[in-house]
């Protein structure tokens, strides 16, 4: 049987990928797009309404600041937990690694629910703290941005804590034990010798959490309880409720525009190459 030549292999690899890329994402996507411009009518009408209503523009904004304050939380709380993990968890390295993997077994809505469990106002947390005799009435935990964050954070600080974790494992001791061998204090040699060697995975990690937290629906859904309105759930209502596939469509494309356009700002200040591909070498 004669070989095939090189080029002829490669293509033979790849076209099944792309075909299913083309068939399953860019196609409907593309639909989204036509839909944006032709529901209910042909025009720019979804997009001048979209522009001119407060609603999206609330919507927008909190989605924006919702994803701004689970990705500082994340990365704070992601770089503890990776940190430790990586230069003093010894034996314990392998079930730190399994508790961080162990939310990605569990569904988001299960996760959410627990939440909802904790944070209600005959919840966990109110019983203890009124238990406790430290409040009179329970706390307003949930349904508002404060829940909302905190159940984001949790769902998604996995996503934060893998990439430094993976970053931080390729950092050799020697670079800091070096510093320390020179008289810098053991905090200074954290901050000028280990701290900078983080911060591609660091970035990688606050990317990556940022861009999922903008299309998050069912944390959102279930924690702000229709008084948290982020942009994924408008655009449910707009679909699901009110039968508005032109706006609901324009609002999808915008997500999408939004999203590109973090991740072309991102990509002014960061090699995303070497941050989102290269962070273990």
């Amino acid at each position: 049987m004669p070989r095939l030549p090189d080029r002829l292999r490669y293509w033979f690899l790849v076209l099944p990928a792309l075909a299913i890329m083309i068939v399953f994402y860019i196609w409907p996507l593309l639909g989204i797009w036509q839909i944006s411009f032709t529901e209910p009518e042909a025009g720019v009408a979804n997009y001048t309404r979209m522009f001119d209503s407060s609603a999206v523009t609330t919507s927008f904004i909190i989605t924006f600041r919702i994803a701004i304050q689970t990705t500082i939380g994340c990365l704070i709380l992601g770089y503890i937990v990776a940190y430790v993990i990586s230069n003093f968890a010894r034996r314990a390295k392998p079930l730190m690694i399994a508790l961080v993997l162990l939310p990605f077994w569990v569904s988001v809505l299960i996760r959410s629910f627990s939440w909802i469990v904790l944070l209600g106002r005959s919840g966990i947390v109110n019983d203890s703290l009124i238990g406790a005799g430290l409040i009179d009435s329970p706390l307003r935990l949930m349904h508002n941005e404060f829940g909302v964050v905190l159940a984001m954070i949790h769902v998604m600080l996995p996503f934060a804590v893998l990439p430094m974790m993976a970053n931080m494992r390729g950092i050799s001791g020697a670079y800091v034990d070096a510093a320390r061998g020179l008289g810098a204090s053991e905090f200074t040699a954290f901050r000028k010798v280990y701290f900078p060697q983080t911060m591609p995975g660091v970035m990688s990690g606050a990317l990556l959490v940022f861009v999922l937290s903008l299309g998050f629906y069912i944390t959102p859904a279930l924690l702000g309880g229709g008084r948290v309105l982020m942009i994924s759930e408008y655009i449910t209502y707009q679909i699901q409720e009110f039968l508005n596939w032109g706006l609901g469509s324009a609002l999808s494309v915008a997500l999408l525009v939004a999203t590109a356009i973090v991740i072309l700002i991102a990509a002014r200040f960061v090699n995303l190459r070497s941050a989102l591909l290269e962070r273990g070498s």
